[in-house]
């Protein structure tokens, strides 16, 4: 195990990509194994010193930014421990990185769905984050392929969970039982979960809720996560991708409320061959395009928006695929022969790099301006989601403030990044930010549907939770953490705690 002392030099792990300022630790810890983990674990709790769980640091809210303390950095726990290609099950430890388990489980004839947009992040991150991405459209988040997890809790004892052993009764107690024999009895908090698709806001709750759960998405709050077992899928034999230009946006709007809803359909009734079942329905406003043409010269002018979507085909069934989305296409009046389509794996990955230019191009936005990027991460319901994008829109407009406006609107959740170009703008910006996080609750949405809360969210929880349930929240992390020394200020306020 390593061990270095803040003095030598710890500067990148004081740091997420949400660039939260001010962070610092006494320590960073950097072990080889769950028990070099524990014993860090049992000293620091004797201590009550703070531990701030590290990974890739790929996040964007400061989850991983410790504010004193130690740092506990996972990887080095880096292992695939095994791919079981008859069972479908892949055992990992939390540093294993998300392309490296995806191309083990591609060699052998397998796939795992859950698709971030940052691909160097590492697995523990993920189940700590409920991370999700593109493909949650189909299939849902990480959350929806944990088998099983091992965790580390604040004093060293370890908890092993697998999905389907344990679960809260019907007065929400759950009760576990540690590696050493001690019996935990938690109490999962009350509050009633947006009807949105995506929410990573708040502990889950859902009923009846599988104590698995309570970890997944607890942001490195409740305890260390040391292994992790995840459902694997057979690899789809192959795919039809499109990104799609539309001159206006109510057709845009149109195609995808179409989309959408054959992928329902076709998810009901799996009798009926070649249906239209897309895996990702993404979104590009017309600002989004004209950052990316910096990237991508050959992007036309004049779109209102763009839609990428992808399909699973087989040889059986991908002429008649490709017939129907063809059909689906020219009813909403896309600009087809201005479009991209593709069945080869290269042409794929290009437009992959298509939207993953986005992101590259407003960073670089950001660097030019000195200023950060204010980015929303809301959801909404379904029958809010069309008011929801006009407000967004015309409040955004109206500010003259940069922006794009892109991401997952096949799971009504869209990222609005605004890049202020000064610090007058940056005020207004984060005023922007807090109409809109209003706005969203109003509706019944979120206020986080994939990027979790972490530090610098954690205010807008408590509009959206209020005092009652992040006191339960506070309740639940005493339970397992009675110190509170693991994620100090990730979700909850230290005031409550």
């Amino acid at each position: 195990m390593q061990t270095i002392a803040a003095k030598d030099g710890i500067d990148s792990y004081l740091i997420d990509a949400g660039n939260m300022k001010g962070g610092h630790a006494e320590q960073l810890f950097i072990p080889e194994s769950d028990v070099e983990v524990a014993a860090i674990l049992g000293d620091a709790n004797s201590s009550g010193t703070p531990v701030t769980v590290s990974g890739a640091r790929t996040g964007t809210v400061g989850g991983a930014v410790p504010f004193g303390g130690i740092i506990v950095s996972l990887e080095r726990l880096n292992r695939i421990r095994s791919i079981d290609r008859d069972a479908m099950r892949a055992v990992v430890e939390p540093g294993v990185i998300l392309a490296d388990l995806q191309r083990a489980a591609e060699a052998d004839g397998l796939f795992y769905p859950p698709d971030p947009t940052e691909w160097s992040c590492q697995i523990g991150g993920n189940v700590a984050t409920n991370a999700s991405g593109a493909r949650s459209f189909k299939y849902g988040s990480t959350r929806d392929f944990v088998e099983r997890i091992e965790i580390l809790l604040a004093d060293g004892d370890k908890l092993s969970l697998r999905r389907g052993d344990a679960f809260a009764d019907a007065d929400g107690k759950i009760e576990l039982v540690t590696a050493s024999g001690t019996k935990i009895t938690a109490r999962v908090p009350t509050y009633r979960r947006p009807n949105v698709r995506k929410n990573v806001s708040g502990y889950y709750n859902a009923a009846p809720l599988d104590a698995i759960d309570l970890f997944i998405g607890s942001e490195g709050t409740l305890g260390v996560i040391t292994e992790v077992e995840l459902r694997l899928l057979p690899k789809p034999e192959s795919f039809f991708s499109g990104i799609v230009f539309f001159r206006d946006e109510a057709d845009l709007l149109g195609f995808v409320d179409d989309a959408r809803s054959l992928a329902f359909a076709a998810r009901r009734d799996r009798s009926r061959p070649s249906q239209i079942d897309a895996t990702l329905i993404e979104y590009f406003d017309s600002n989004a395009l004209r950052f990316i043409a910096e990237k991508f010269p050959e992007t036309p002018d004049g779109m209102a928006g763009a839609i990428f979507f992808e399909q699973e085909t087989t040889a059986a069934d991908e002429d008649a695929l490709l017939a129907a989305w063809n059909d689906l296409l020219e009813r909403h009046r896309a600009d087809i022969d201005r479009s991209w389509f593709t069945t080869t794996e290269a042409d794929r990955e290009r437009m992959r790099a298509f939207r993953h230019s986005l992101p590259v191009s407003v960073n670089e936005r950001v660097v030019r301006n000195k200023q950060k990027k204010i980015g929303t991460d809301m959801a909404v319901p379904d029958e809010t989601f069309r008011g929801f994008l006009k407000y967004q829109r015309e409040l955004l407009e109206a500010s003259r403030i940069d922006h794009v406006i892109f991401g997952h609107i096949g799971d009504c959740h869209l990222h609005a990044n605004l890049l202020p170009r000064d610090e007058d703008e940056a005020v207004r910006a984060r005023h922007l930010y807090g109409r809109l996080i209003a706005q969203s609750i109003m509706l019944g949405g979120c206020i986080s549907a994939e990027h979790g809360i972490g530090k610098l969210k954690s205010r807008y929880l408590y509009v959206m939770m209020g005092e009652r349930y992040l006191n339960e929240m506070a309740e639940l992390k005493r339970t397992f953490d009675p110190k509170a020394i693991l994620g100090r200020g990730n979700m909850i306020d230290e005031r409550y705690l």
